[in-house]
């Protein structure tokens, strides 16, 4: 903890104690008052003295504490009345622990008579340990030292605050020395830390799964509620309440010394501040909680890093870089939605910008680390932008409703993260697509075949009955009669011509040499199909089928006089050999015979 400069003073009946703690809440003092001992409590600072006189705590003390200087003041009375206490000027010795001023030796001889009681009186002699904390006088830094420091806060006006705060404060600010580094310093740091934060898991999962980014952009908070005022400077009408009006009444009533720069940096950290400000709104939907300390100072450049901006592309960048990096909603949108809504709050006049000036002070004010950040910019933002021109902040307005953020000024690759994105998840639709098709087609499939095979014992015995149906009646009953001919009265042989084959000699050679073999065959008794079939298949195995009559013979059925007529027809069409049809009704293919070896064909089947 930190030991606060301080200062003692007395009268006859008081003793009086000045305690400086800049920057702590003065609703947070603790003060516990014992004869000689007085202690001090206000985080992050702690005062403990041993007074050279004793005090009381009887009702007559009194306190105050002046918020501008960070001086507590208080006022103890005396247990004796007139009594003077010495050396209240001896600090150091004020802050020694209390305990005991005996001059014992180091080291003593201990000799073996009184060793035995020496043992026995071990514990009474050991003095308790001291589990006080050790105290150092606070040393004031010369104004030498001052000029040395890097300033900060508004207007760049303050220095030092840090110096001994750091350790406490550490969660406030994300700069490791805001004393001793430059503004370039900070800067380079904090985009170095962006984009380490960045997370493109991250931002392309709100990208694509953005249900609650649409809830938040279809939110209306309160300043698009607001309707305009009828003053001739434009402002919409803004109402305090009591809690903002008493607030505004503890400010204290001060003016400001700006230079140029000053005032433009000045400027360029409130757009910061609202933007900020209006991407947590959004994002809780107007109902802070206990994220929103941190969201804002997180989102603000000017609060996290003390960052002090030159232009206002860079605020926007900065912005940009932040709300993509570190909040929970990570969306582009979003950044869009809050630099639309921080025009809104310019263009509706410096009362809406105190309100809102005054809301963050108040969500600061409730978190405990955050509340120095007030004393640094909130309250003197508070007490500053009551005293600007209107027409200072309706330009800025306008001059921000004219800015605009792209993605590529981000410098985060987002364009090029989306379109990977975008082509990995169309090659996954494409893929479940393609898998869905090939899946559908394959019971389809499944179903087709189990239903040809249940209807294929059927399919050869209405094969003959749809062949009549399509007009193939006269060619059916050709073959069917060339079957029942050759059942009854099988034909004999005959000379077959080589010059000028006749093929209805040549298949009644074929069908007498088969005569031979019929022992092998099916008996007469069983159906004609079966033996027009088998001797088809046999026919098939000596002879071999010209690729040009599947042509021929495909779909074509003419009605001709007899089944001599139809295989002379189809004969002609061909001069290389003689067709065959064994089968007409059953298979549309013409089976044909090389004119090179017919006799060698005749004595096979003859043999």
């Amino acid at each position: 903890m930190i030991t606060p400069a301080f200062d003692l003073s007395q009268d006859l009946d008081y003793l009086i104690l000045s305690i400086r703690v800049p920057y702590t809440r003065t609703s947070e003092f603790d003060l516990f008052i014992d004869g000689t001992d007085f202690k001090f409590y206000a985080k992050p600072y702690f005062l403990r003295l041993t007074l050279p006189g004793r005090i009381v705590e009887d009702g007559r003390e009194k306190a105050t504490f002046e918020i501008d200087k960070g001086l507590f003041t208080l006022r103890v009375p005396k247990e004796t009345g007139g009594e003077h206490f010495e050396g209240l000027q001896m600090l150091t010795s004020l802050l020694a622990p209390k305990g005991s001023r005996s001059a014992k030796p180091l080291v003593e001889d201990v000799t073996a008579e009184c060793s035995e009681s020496a043992g026995d009186n071990e514990e009474e002699d050991e003095e308790e340990f001291d589990w006080q904390v050790e105290q150092e006088v606070y040393m004031e830094r010369s104004e030498e030292e001052m000029r040395a420091l890097h300033k900060y806060g508004f207007g760049n006006q303050r220095c030092g605050v840090f110096a001994r705060l750091q350790e406490e404060l550490s969660d406030v600010i994300d700069v490791k020395n805001p004393e001793g580094a430059s503004a370039a310093e900070r800067r380079r740091a904090r985009l170095e830390a962006e984009a380490l934060a960045f997370s493109p898991d991250h931002y392309l999962a709100d990208l694509f799964e953005d249900e609650e980014i649409k809830g938040l952009l279809k939110f209306r908070p309160w300043w698009g509620k607001l309707s305009p005022s009828t003053e001739p400077e434009g402002e919409c009408a803004v109402s305090f309440t009591d809690d903002e009006k008493e607030q505004l009444r503890k400010f204290t009533n001060c003016s400001y010394l700006l230079d140029k720069t000053s005032r433009h940096q000045a400027w360029l950290s409130l757009v910061d501040l609202l933007l900020a400000y209006s991407y947590e709104v959004r994002s809780t939907e107007g109902d802070h909680n206990v994220e929103s300390p941190w969201t804002i100072r997180k989102l603000s450049g000017t609060l996290s890093w003390l960052e002090t901006y030159s232009s206002l592309q860079e605020v926007l960048v900065s912005f940009g870089r932040r709300a993509l990096s570190y909040p929970l909603y990570r969306h582009f949108a979003l950044v869009s939605a809050a630099i639309r809504d921080t025009t809104k709050i310019l263009r509706s006049g410096k009362a809406c910008v105190l309100k809102c000036l005054l809301d963050i002070h108040k969500v600061f004010r409730a978190n405990e680390p955050a509340y120095i950040l007030n004393d640094l910019y909130i309250t003197d933002y508070c007490i500053w932008i009551q005293r600007v021109k209107s027409k200072k902040v309706a330009s800025l307005a306008a001059t921000l409703q004219k800015a605009s953020l792209q993605k590529k000024d981000t410098e985060l690759e987002l364009d090029e993260l989306e379109d990977a994105a975008t082509m990995v998840v169309e090659e996954e639709e494409e893929e479940e697509e393609q898998g869905a098709s090939e899946s559908v087609a394959a019971s389809r499939g499944d179903g087709s075949s189990a239903s040809s095979d249940g209807s294929s014992d059927l399919s050869g015995d209405s094969e003959e009955s749809e062949a009549e149906g399509h007009g193939c009646t006269e060619s059916k009953e050709g073959g069917r009669g060339g079957a029942e001919a050759f059942k009854d009265n099988p034909p004999q042989p005959q000379p077959t011509s080589s010059v000028s084959p006749n093929p209805r000699a040549t298949t009644s050679a074929l069908l007498s040499a088969g005569k031979r073999k019929v022992d092998a065959l099916p008996s007469a008794a069983q159906d004609s199909r079966q033996l027009i079939r088998e001797l088809g298949r046999r026919v098939a195995e000596e002879l071999r089928i010209s690729p040009d009559s599947i042509h021929k013979a495909d779909g074509r059925c003419s009605p001709p006089s007899s089944a001599a007529a139809k295989t002379g027809g189809a004969s002609g069409g061909s001069s290389s050999g003689t067709f065959l049809e064994p089968s007409p009704g059953r298979n549309p293919l013409l089976i044909i015979q090389t004119q090179e070896e017919p006799r060698d064909l005749e004595r096979e089947f003859i043999g």
